[in-house]
């Protein structure tokens, strides 16, 4: 193991061990739904940071992966199947979340802070001469592998539901849980690894490569890292209800 992949499982085990993402077996429903809500306009704003992040891109071998991975989420020019984000409203009709909670949520300052604050870095890593590394690196760590994480811990409560009677009918959190993992070490990953974080791991490795420094990688992902960290902060008030012990 390199020492960028023991710098980046450390922040990843930092993120796992969360209060909230490791305690949601204990949030009350109502509290487990709210979550999920907030959680949802996050989801939405993964299209967009993906276009902006491509807009200020300029490495070809990048874009390709990036574009690829962004036309996933559209799987049918045609209009006849569901896109991922319709996928992940199907499941939360499918968790017992009425529709008319969808209708009547509201994202929070604090998820308001975790979408800008995306989109504020982006922009931020597009004006530094490591743009590309800076770019890939957060599409990497922000919309996929911490995604990844965060998903394991919510299809844990999700799965008596999803999977009862032996069959899978999760469309959204258990794919995206799966396909947007961390499966190999950087310097192991090559452009026929299956998941997203991987894909992008490819051309992020030769850009270091390249640049010879690992320090804009680092302060990328410890700048998702406090993103992430923050948007579930605001859930700490219901874990506080449950009695479970927090750090």
């Amino acid at each position: 193991m390199t020492d960028l992949d023991a710098f980046e499982d450390a922040l990843i085990d930092r993120f796992r061990g969360h209060p909230v993402l490791a305690n949601t077996a204990r949030l009350a429903d109502a509290d487990f739904a709210a979550l999920l809500l907030q959680r949802r306009f996050v989801s939405l704003a993964f299209t967009p940071s993906y276009d902006l992040a491509i807009d200020l891109l300029s490495d070809e071998a990048g874009l390709r992966i990036a574009r690829a991975i962004l036309r996933e989420e559209y799987p049918d020019g045609r209009g006849h199947t569901r896109s991922h984000r319709e996928d992940m409203k199907e499941d939360l009709l499918q968790l017992g979340i009425p529709r008319a909670e969808l209708v009547a949520s509201r994202p929070t300052q604090a998820t308001r802070n975790a979408i800008d604050g995306a989109f504020a870095l982006i922009s931020e890593a597009g004006g530094h001469d490591d743009a590309d590394l800076r770019l890939l690196t957060f599409l990497r760590f922000w919309g996929e592998v911490l995604v990844s994480v965060e998903y394991e811990h919510l299809w844990q409560r999700m799965a008596p539901v999803l999977a009862a009677g032996g069959r899978n009918r999760s469309r959204f959190y258990y794919p995206h849980y799966v396909h947007d993992a961390k499966a190999h070490p950087l310097t192991a990953v090559s452009l026929l690894s299956a998941t997203h974080s991987d894909r992008l791991a490819t051309r992020i490795s030769e850009l270091l490569a390249r640049h010879g420094s690992a320090d804009a990688f680092r302060e990328t992902e410890e700048q998702a890292l406090r993103l992430k960290t923050a948007f579930y902060d605001q859930f700490l008030p219901a874990l506080d209800r449950t009695g479970a012990p927090q750090p």
